[in-house]
């Protein structure tokens, strides 16, 4: 789920400051990795996540007297990345953030604001056990963990049934499985099904937003591929260039239109079509009639072979935490099994666990529209763990605009000038 949080980040910073926690100490990083004692953490702000977070401290502490954990949300600030990039700075951050954006690891482990969990014993065999093939996605270039991969939200179609079915379309098996397909349901949805855009991605400049345009699709095209693989851009190719045009021919026949939308376009029926994750389905559920489908492909592919962008969040310890044992034993705690499902029921957001289905059967018979997620978990790609991440993705995201969204320049130029950039940052 998206983790920006607009409020004045001079605020946040003087939030940080006066916070009392687990920072300043001349204490080495082998004494901090065993010592025991109270411990802070920070949770998202969504009341979902508070509730599950507060459940998890009360469980903790009832059982923990001499190693209390206090909890709160994350503060406000322009965005979450920033407010922790600050405390960082500040040596202020809370032991544990239980909101660490997987694209701003490598930026927070450049201002040695982590810790790496790999240090600690049996921390790899745990992660990789807990979170299956996928993990391998998360160890920064050094092949440590420094962050606990935790719960991941995939990346999907919804579509609107009754405007699908105004529209004269397939509400069960909806046309949306080639790029031709999407393109013509697209066409019809507008032209007779009473909206004003068949999807309305952002087209604002962010540096996250390709993750709900072009990376979805383009790790559904190639089969599970990240935008870089061993320093080397990847959406500078057929496949990449394939999706960049189906997305201009949206733009350009006005079906995904070029400026912001006022509030959420699907859930007001501004749209036809949206491209997130099961976080939504709550806040769907009630206002749209909708289904869902996997991203498209070029040419169709198995819904089973389809890959998707994991909208994952991960655990990441910071370096100011002085009790780093108390630390990790509670983020141990949080991810058990037990409180992995927790975190489902409460949230309907996705444990990074393998075999959801049959590790959480009877919350998926109860609650049936989570099982096409709980099947897509298990292929999601995330972000690649670079050097300069987020400028990579900043970088990335102008060239789209100023080609895709805009048409400004043709993709293959825009393309092969950002690919060229990107290679030289992340080989930095």
């Amino acid at each position: 789920m998206r983790s920006i949080h607009w409020a004045s980040l001079g605020g946040a910073l003087a939030l940080i400051l006066a916070l009392a926690g687990c920072g300043g100490s001349s204490q080495t990083s082998s004494q901090a990795a065993s010592a025991k004692g109270p411990i802070q953490v920070w949770y998202s702000n969504n009341p979902e996540e508070v509730k599950w977070g507060e459940a998890m401290v009360a469980g903790w502490n009832k059982d923990h007297p001499q190693d209390q954990v206090t909890g709160q949300q994350i503060p406000a600030g322009k965005s979450s990345e920033e407010v922790i990039g600050a405390g960082i700075t500040a040596g202020t951050t809370p032991c544990l953030i239980f909101n660490t954006s997987p694209a701003s690891v490598p930026q927070f482990q450049k201002q040695g604001g982590l810790v790496p969990l790999s240090d600690f014993s049996g921390a790899n065999a745990y992660i990789d056990s807990r979170t299956g093939s996928r993990a391998g996605q998360y160890k920064s270039p050094d092949g440590k963990y420094y962050q606990m991969p935790w719960k991941t939200n995939p990346v999907m179609i919804f579509y609107n049934k009754d405007v699908f079915q105004k529209a004269g379309l397939d509400v069960s098996n909806p046309p949306l499985k080639t790029y031709d397909q999407f393109l013509t349901t697209s066409q019809a949805a507008v032209a007779k099904g009473g909206v004003r855009a068949a999807i309305w991605p952002a087209p604002s400049s962010e540096f996250y937003q390709p993750w709900f345009d072009f990376y979805p699709l383009f790790i559904a095209q190639t089969k599970g591929k990240q935008l870089v693989e061993n320093k080397q851009p990847q959406f500078d190719s057929s496949d990449g260039i394939a999706v960049a045009n189906f997305w201009r021919q949206m733009y350009a026949g006005n079906l995904a239109p070029k400026e912001p939308a006022q509030g959420d376009a699907f859930a007001t029926g501004q749209a036809a079509m949206a491209i997130v994750g099961p976080w939504a389905i709550a806040q769907y559920t009630g206002k749209v009639n909708w289904g869902v489908v996997p991203v498209p492909t070029k040419n169709g592919m198995d819904p089973a072979q389809i890959h998707t962008f994991s909208d994952q969040k991960s655990v990441g310890m910071y370096s100011s935490c002085k009790n780093r044992g108390t630390a990790w034993d509670f983020l141990k705690f949080t991810t058990s099994s037990a409180n992995d499902g927790q975190l489902l029921e409460l949230t309907g957001q996705m444990p990074m666990r393998t075999d959801l289905p049959g590790t959480y059967g009877s919350y998926f018979q109860s609650h049936p529209e989570y099982k096409l997620f709980a099947d897509q978990a298990s292929r999601t790609v995330e972000v690649p763990n670079v050097p300069n991440s987020v400028e990579m993705w900043q970088d990335f995201r102008a060239a789209y605009s100023k080609s895709v969204i805009f048409g400004n320049q043709s993709v293959d130029q825009s393309f092969k000038a950002a690919s060229d950039q990107i290679k030289t940052l992340v080989s930095q």
